[in-house]
């Protein structure tokens, strides 16, 4: 039989969805080994946080520790079990920004295995 490993579901948070939580999530584009989305803290956000996303994810990176807060403020039960990291990454970078992806890599290796 052939059992085929899914994706690992990475979730990319920051407060608008616009620079750097989208940029984490294209980094992932067409890697075959996770399934990456972002989402945004602010009512502004292109993308909203809702409890569908975060039940989605295995593993949910917050840019900044704010982030975390404001989600746990409104999602505290969804995020309960959830392994969630904060990257520690400020609002100082455009979207797809070279220092912005070189600061994503150097952070999310860490925790899991980037795609070259």
């Amino acid at each position: 039989m052939d059992h085929q490993v899914r994706p690992l579901k990475l979730l990319f948070v920051c407060s608008r969805n616009r620079r750097r939580s989208l940029t984490a999530e294209r980094l992932f584009d067409g890697v075959i080994a996770y399934e990456a989305r972002s989402a945004g803290t602010q009512p502004s956000a292109r993308v909203a946080l809702t409890p569908g996303l975060i039940g989605w994810a295995d593993i949910i990176f917050f840019m900044e520790r704010s982030h975390l807060n404001r989600a746990q403020a409104r999602f505290a039960e969804e995020l309960q079990d959830k392994a969630v990291h904060i990257l520690q990454i400020p609002d100082d970078y455009e979207f797809m920004q070279d220092e912005l992806i070189h600061e994503l890599r150097a952070k999310l290796e860490n925790w899991i295995a980037l795609p070259e």
